[in-house]
């Protein structure tokens, strides 16, 4: 599973310009200063089997120089599937007319179809919906089904122009001539970015600054590339 922010589903669900890459942080085990942590490939024709016998996708890994641990990525190998886990809410918990038409037929509503908030309360308009977390999302709510193309290590500030751009943001929206071309400032509400990278270290600052995994600090990141497989407005249970 993948946890998705409301700005991340939007991302993976567009036509134009999807999000079809992820950076999660290395958690490292220890920082052993006799060695260093360096990135690696794991699995492959000759990079041993599952306890099931079955070859290991090649993919990227990280390991350390000293201590020899080897770390493979936690969201998953390639030829993985992973169901993602958004806010959302249960038709019980809206009693409204759903804007679409069909809500008996949903039955869930995403937050990140709404933003504002503006799915309210029939019987009072000034109460906003009570979202559930992502992490209470059942399997058969999930719309989104990812599969997994490729997994590397990177530090953070080694990415470049396409891959910013494949993590899925913003081209600035603006009728100012001047500023065509350019890309959302995720720092500020109004703002430009002149590069995509400088628009994604504004993006990343603004979702894990605050965590001590800031831009400047350049961690190891997993690099998850995906594509989308499933995108259903509603799953039902069991299916």
């Amino acid at each position: 599973m993948l946890y998705l922010t409301d700005d991340n589903v939007r991302a993976v669900l567009r036509s134009v310009n999807p999000k079809t890459q992820t950076r999660r942080v290395v958690k490292l085990p220890h920082n052993n200063p006799l060695g260093q942590w360096e990135p690696t490939v794991i699995g492959g024709p000759n990079g041993g089997r599952t306890a099931a016998g079955h070859t290991i996708p090649e993919q990227g890994g990280i390991w350390h120089t000293r201590t020899g641990d080897s770390l493979m990525c936690p969201y998953g190998q390639p030829g993985d599937r992973l169901w993602g886990r958004e806010a959302w809410c249960h038709l019980s918990d809206v009693r409204t007319i759903d804007p679409g038409g069909d809500a008996l037929q949903r039955r869930v509503f995403y937050r990140a179809d709404y933003p504002g908030d503006t799915l309210m309360h029939e019987d009072d308009p000034t109460e906003k919906i009570k979202w559930r977390s992502s992490r209470f999302m059942p399997r058969w709510a999930s719309r989104i089904t990812l599969e997994i193309l490729s997994v590397r290590v990177e530090r953070l500030q080694d990415i470049i122009e396409a891959d910013a751009i494949a993590e899925g943001i913003e081209p600035f929206a603006t009728t100012d001539p001047d500023l065509q071309g350019m890309w959302r400032d995720y720092s500020e509400d109004g703002m430009a970015s002149g590069n995509p990278i400088g628009s994604y270290m504004t993006l990343w600052n603004r979702l894990n600054a605050a965590r001590g995994h800031g831009w400047d600090v350049n961690p190891w990141v997993w690099v998850v590339e995906f594509q989308l497989i499933g995108a259903s407005a509603y799953r039902r249970a069991g299916g």
